[in-house]
């Protein structure tokens, strides 16, 4: 008998099964496509050299500003911890005093059943929580004698105060937590950009690290190279200074005919110059002293600093007291251009004046840079001219 099964047509055959080389270079193809696709973004999603240095600048600098709001949390933290400690014991001494005062209404009223005058008022009085309520009722005053009044006014006072000051006391304690709160984020902050920054430096070969350096040094060259340019235009602003002080002079003891009067107006102009000078000096010997004393964000000294740390520890030295943090400290004088600086102006750095040195002249400065730094003398321009904020003269 014939079959009745239709023949498969074979020309389906031979394009889909009957050419398994062809198949097997086409799989080959598709899978050496899809390793070369995975490949690339590997290679591309590793930054550059360039690319490592701005990101660990930048966290650098994060760090920084993380350390001034740590350290402006830390001061908060201290003077409100100083101010809840006295309004705790101002509340121990008004408690102490509305208990004499209510053990002297006690003894009026012993001595009031003793003598058979107390009445159920008196006791009423002396039970209730709000006793001033009571006082308005003239019946209980008229019976009271006038040293009576008196422990009674004095009670409801003590009383009245003392529950204000325990509210301040309440107040005050909760403003110490947010503070603290306020310390906790702002080191947590600091810690993570500095993890983040090693993380990064960790990850380089030794060839990338010696590029970094060479990188580093040619910024430097370039910094040292800015500031003998300013240390040179200060010198011809002197000079040219000096020059029309001297014309001034001459003119003024040719008009007058006596030299008296220049050197009445020399004399008036010279002590502040001088009074600042003598400070500055001050100022600077005691940070040439700290140099190569290690960074450590938060510090204040003596054993090591942060930038604003330095400074004002530098400047207490000479006598003055600045503020804790840059975000203050840039505000405790009297800002003059970068040309114009004198050794012992600070400088600050950055948009958001998160670090700061202080002037030495010659466009140096001494100052704490960052972890794993010490204190050193550097060029103004050390993180470029832009980075230049202002010159603040702080006495």
């Amino acid at each position: 008998m014939a079959s009745h099964r239709k023949s498969r047509p074979t020309g389906s055959r031979v394009a889909g099964i009957r050419t398994p080389a062809l198949a097997t270079a086409a799989l080959t193809s598709v899978a050496l496509l899809s390793q070369s696709a995975n490949a690339a973004p590997e290679a591309d999603d590793k930054p550059s050299l360039e690319e490592v240095e701005k990101k660990v600048g930048d966290l650098y600098r994060q760090a920084g500003s993380a350390t001034e709001k740590y350290n402006a949390a830390k001061e908060k933290t201290a003077k409100q911890r100083k101010r809840v400690d006295t309004l705790l014991d101002d509340v121990a001494q008004r408690t102490q005093k509305l208990n004499e005062a209510r053990e002297e209404l006690g003894s009026f009223a012993a001595a009031q059943y003793r003598t058979g005058a107390s009445a159920p008022d008196t006791a009423t009085f002396l039970l209730a929580d709000t006793p001033q309520d009571y006082f308005d009722q003239t019946q209980l005053m008229d019976r009271m004698t006038g040293r009576q009044k008196v422990a009674v006014d004095d009670y409801v006072t003590q009383q009245a105060e003392t529950m204000e000051m325990r509210q301040e006391a309440a107040e005050s304690l909760e403003t110490l937590t947010e503070s603290q709160g306020d310390l906790k984020t702002a080191k947590a902050t600091v810690q993570r950009k500095l993890a983040d920054a090693r993380e990064l430096l960790s990850k380089l070969t030794a060839e990338e690290k010696a590029r970094l350096a060479a990188i580093e040094k040619e910024k430097q060259e370039e910094a040292a190279r800015k500031a003998a340019e300013l240390a040179r235009q200060q010198a011809e602003q002197q000079a040219q200074a000096e020059q029309q002080q001297a014309q001034a002079e001459a003119a003024q003891q040719q008009e007058r005919g006596s030299s008296s009067p220049s050197g009445s107006s020399a004399s008036s102009s010279a002590p502040a110059d001088s009074s600042y000078a003598t400070k500055a000096e001050k100022a600077l010997a005691f940070a040439r002293a700290q140099i190569g004393k290690p960074y450590v964000w938060g510090a204040v000294g003596p054993g090591s600093y942060d930038c604003s740390g330095l400074t004002q520890a530098a400047w207490k030295a000479a006598g003055v007291t600045l503020p804790r943090t840059t975000y203050d400290q840039v505000n405790a004088g009297t800002t003059v251009p970068i040309s114009q600086a004198l050794p012992g102006d600070l400088v600050f750095f950055y948009d958001d004046v998160t670090h700061v040195g202080i002037y030495i002249g010659n466009g140096m400065m001494i100052h704490a840079p960052k972890p794993g730094t010490y204190v050193r003398e550097e060029s103004v321009y050390y993180d470029g001219e832009s980075s230049i904020h202002s010159v603040v003269r702080p006495a």
